[in-house]
């Protein structure tokens, strides 16, 4: 079974947290972070779930500011029982349909090879690195999706 992917709601935080706890360990978000993104839906975020009854993924976007036409995604996880299942494929194009005619952007750790594979997948171009971006020196890749009609 496919999980529904949705808009994420109040009542999801506490999962969400947990969630991003499994997923990046030390390099989770603190509670308060998730607040704030809480704080911004709709005004310049979305925050899209994958649902199995319990959440399962997610992914976090930054849309654009005034007069900009960049789509930035923030974070994107999903549990490691469910990875290689086409969860984060599904999150991914839930989130690049939000997305018509703008470019997006994201970061990812250069040795996250499986991630990078599935952005590639999506049509994603490396454009930039981050040199020791990340903590314990790790490069940062910079990618970018333009739709393409």
């Amino acid at each position: 079974m496919r999980p529904a992917i949705r808009a994420a709601r109040s009542d999801d935080q506490a999962e969400l947290v947990a969630l991003d706890e499994l997923c990046f360990g030390p390099a989770a978000w603190s509670t308060g972070a998730w607040a704030d993104e809480f704080d911004r839906l709709s005004e310049d975020r979305v925050v899209l779930v994958a649902d199995e009854g319990a959440l399962v993924g997610y992914v976090v976007l930054l849309l654009p500011q005034v007069a900009l036409d960049v789509v930035e995604v923030l974070r994107i996880a999903v549990t490691p029982a469910e990875r290689r299942t086409g969860i984060g494929g599904q999150l991914l194009t839930a989130a690049l349909a939000r997305c018509a005619g703008r470019t997006v952007l994201l970061e990812v750790a250069a040795s996250n090879e499986s991630a990078i594979g599935l952005y590639r997948g999506f049509g994603f171009e490396e454009i930039s690195r981050r040199s020791g971006y990340y903590g314990g020196g790790e490069d940062a890749v910079i990618m970018r999706w333009r739709e393409t009609v």
